[in-house]
């Protein structure tokens, strides 16, 4: 088969033109243009209007429930299928990895509640860096008890070592 040098310019010009077009779009950084899936959280209790700093629902059912599809239909395209972190953003399985370790049940319990606090935080104002967005802000998005529920699911992910 042979082509024309006026049809493989005219190919590789398309291509440049799409590819100049994909890197100039506000959507082609970071996470490109992803509408977040509204969160059902009927059923799990009520929080309240200030912010937690500890999961509320650590071995709740209906809460891993919850997390389990607001995981896969809003963070899993990022942090991975089950968590498991394809490389585009960090493994959540190892969000509070540090506090296995520890002995002391008193400072382990300090553990978690500090590590509640950064996923509660990265969560509501996302992670921005250069001015470019790694993680959209999901406050407004999701309700507290949404974010609570995901957090429940990725405590089922955890990785001990």
């Amino acid at each position: 088969m042979t082509y024309s040098i006026r049809t493989l310019l005219g190919v590789a010009a398309a291509g440049a033109v799409a590819l100049t077009s994909l890197l100039t779009l506000p959507h082609a950084y970071a996470h490109g243009n992803v509408t977040p899936q509204g969160v059902d959280t009927t059923g799990l209790p009520k929080v309240g209007d200030k912010w937690l700093e500890q999961n509320p629902y650590r071995g709740n059912k209906l809460a891993l429930t919850v997390g389990t599809s607001a995981y896969n239909q809003n963070c899993a395209r990022c942090h991975g299928i089950e968590a498991i972190s394809g490389g585009i953003a960090p493994d959540l399985r190892q969000l509070d990895r540090d506090c296995f370790g520890i002995k002391n049940e008193t400072k382990k319990q300090a553990c978690y509640k500090e590590t509640d606090n950064y996923y509660l935080t990265t969560i509501r104002h996302g992670k921005v860096r250069n001015g470019a967005v790694y993680m959209p802000p999901f406050e407004g998005v999701f309700n507290q008890e949404a974010m609570w529920a995901i957090k429940t699911y990725l405590e089922t992910r955890r990785e001990s070592n």
